[in-house]
């Protein structure tokens, strides 16, 4: 090759754009509705990989159970972030045992697993049901509200735990993050151990220790029973609610985020998921009648806007 030809080689060179590498994210729990849900709309963005008792086909997979933290380690070399999915599948309302085995300590093995691995960020999977307690007291509005009792739920609203006004016209005080919990079962308790100890790793550790509070996420996308309606949650609603999380910035260290749709009957706090990380719910249980779930007609869903 002449000197002349070369250099013309050379100016034809075009250098080649550097693609950054896709985030590292570990899905505990991959097999799951939630799991699959991520899988299918978010496996574009992040590079994803599974930590799952079932072995789970659609992403490079772990077969392990979280409650061993020995057999869990490996999964987490090299991660960025770990969406903690996973929980006991049975025994939601009386198995205690199963529940803090591995709902509850299944979750502490997942922060000192990523804690050791130098895992920046664990999103975990919470629940409603460390709230739904407060349907329970007598006089409560949320307990009407469940029992789809809407105009009783207006008339008890003096009776609000909440203290956080809605911004609309719905009567009763909302609850926020900042409540105290009030589990509904152990599988509740247990998810409330979890966001327990997921602050003190923050504080302790610096681990960024994000908890969703997810509502009812359902394989039809739309309520099975009648209270349903105020915690149901859409399920785009619920993938956006995770991407937001994943992507948070660095500095958000602990938090938790009440994720609902915009419900006129819920009673949870969502605002403070927008303030933070800009979540926003699209959808609300408002599009479906309540009366499918009653033997007559009852109470219709409020209209505050």
């Amino acid at each position: 090759m002449t000197c002349s030809g070369r250099a013309g080689f050379v100016r034809a060179r075009v250098k080649e754009k550097q693609i950054p590498a896709k985030k590292k994210v570990l899905v505990t729990g991959a097999s799951g509705l939630i799991g699959g849900l991520v899988i299918k709309h978010l496996g574009h963005k992040y590079a994803l990989s599974g930590l799952n008792r079932r072995p789970v086909t659609e992403v490079p997979c772990t077969q392990a159970d979280v409650a061993d933290l020995k057999a869990i380690r490996p999964a987490f070399k090299g991660i960025h972030t770990v969406l903690h999915l996973s929980a006991a599948t049975h025994g939601f309302i009386e198995d205690w045992d199963e529940q803090i085995r591995v709902t509850g300590m299944g979750t502490v093995n997942v922060y000192r697993a990523a804690l050791d691995a130098g895992v920046k960020r664990v999103v975990f999977m919470s629940t409603g049901s460390t709230m739904c307690g407060y349907e329970w007291y007598e006089g409560s509005p949320y307990g009407a509200l469940a029992r789809g009792e809407y105009g009783q739920a207006s008339k008890l609203a003096k009776n609000s735990a909440g203290t956080m006004a809605a911004g609309d016209a719905r009567p009763w005080k909302l609850l926020t993050h900042r409540d105290p919990p009030c589990p509904d079962s152990p599988y509740g308790a247990a998810k409330v151990l979890g966001e327990s100890a997921g602050r003190w790793f923050s504080d302790k550790h610096g681990l960024s220790v994000l908890c969703i509070r997810l509502g009812a996420v359902l394989d039809t996308n739309r309520p099975k029973l009648i209270r349903h309606f105020p915690g149901w949650l859409d399920r785009m609603d619920a993938g956006r609610m995770i991407e937001g999380c994943i992507g948070a910035p660095e500095a958000v260290k602990f938090d938790i985020f009440d994720a609902i749709s915009d419900n006129s009957t819920r009673w949870r706090d969502i605002s403070h998921a927008e303030e933070v990380i800009g979540w926003k719910p699209k959808a609300a249980s408002d599009q479906f009648d309540p009366d499918e779930f009653r033997k007559k007609h009852g109470d219709r869903l409020p209209k505050w806007k």
